[in-house]
């Protein structure tokens, strides 16, 4: 029984790791034929009504009627945070960079989580802890050198600071949501239904909600699909199976070279060896970090 959980667990989170993967390549072609706020806006619906259907066959539609005022209000600020702040200065960040610089520089939230944990948690930090953030932070500085004009753009600075500020937003999303007893499916449907209806005034109040051709309808529904709905799900139901989770969060690590793959062969960009060095230091860093916080929690 054991082999057969650990065997779904793993089909899924490889099916998630997959979808992941063709994201970055999927904001690039979306950002080409509408703004930042239009792709944004056909993305949160689409996802608001995937997440709604999972909901309603999945039988957990139930779990809504748990939700106070209070809670409410919570998927409200939640909402403003993720989609509508984090997505906004991602695409913004996207529009800019490259989808291979872009990308593993959005990865980078949990050494954000370990800083941020220090001031609102009121955690202490390891000198261990610190080193796996060195070697993290010297990634970044590698990727953002893009094969080496990267810094001397300053746009190209303006886009490296944006796709780092969103792991900000995200460590902050995910402190708040660690405390959450919620349904997590449910919890993230408000999130997206309040942010759908915020994004809804604004695109009336603009006279612009969505883009108005097929190959931005079909980009921002294929985001709201495979980023925002039906993949955190599977990467959900992977977590759940897996016997363990540590094998399986580990997968998450693969998406940034298969990114690599994709963008050469769709967007064709050349590929920076600075990019791949990075990635490499960034993610080890991350792997460093995690080892180093697991350790702690048996102790």
């Amino acid at each position: 029984m054991k082999e057969k959980s650990a065997r779904k667990a793993f089909i899924l989170a490889i099916l998630a790791v997959l979808f992941w993967s063709t994201i970055p390549t999927a904001f690039k072609i979306g950002l080409r034929h509408q703004d930042t706020l239009q792709l944004l806006t056909g993305a949160t619906f689409t996802s608001a009504l995937v997440l709604g259907i999972l909901l309603l066959f999945g039988k957990r539609y139930k779990n809504l009627a748990r939700f106070r005022k209070s809670d409410l209000w919570f998927s409200l600020l939640m909402g403003l945070l993720n989609p509508v702040a984090y997505y906004l200065i991602l695409f913004r960040a996207y529009s800019i960079l490259p989808a291979q610089v872009a990308q593993p520089l959005n990865m980078i939230w949990p050494i954000v989580l370990v800083i941020i944990s220090i001031p609102l948690l009121k955690q202490k930090i390891s000198l261990k802890s610190i080193g796996a953030m060195v070697i993290s932070f010297s990634g970044i500085i590698v990727i953002s050198l893009q094969g080496g004009s990267g810094a001397k753009d300053p746009e190209n600075r303006l886009g490296i600071v944006l796709a780092l500020s969103t792991s900000i937003i995200w460590a902050i999303y995910f402190i708040y949501n660690a405390k959450d007893n919620k349904d997590p499916v449910a919890r993230l449907f408000l999130n997206f239904l309040f942010a759908s209806i915020l994004l809804l005034i604004i695109g009336l109040i603009r006279g612009s909600l969505l883009g108005d051709t097929p190959q931005a309808i079909g980009s921002a529904i294929y985001v709201g699909i495979f980023e925002m709905g039906i993949t955190f799900v599977l990467w959900l139901l992977a977590m759940q199976y897996a016997p363990t989770t540590d094998r399986i969060s580990n997968l998450i690590f693969i998406a940034p070279f298969i990114n690599l793959i994709i963008v050469r062969l769709v967007l064709n960009e050349t590929i920076f060896l600075t990019t791949l060095y990075g990635i490499i230091l960034l993610i080890s860093g991350i792997l460093l970090q995690n080892m180093l916080t697991r350790n702690a929690q048996k102790q």
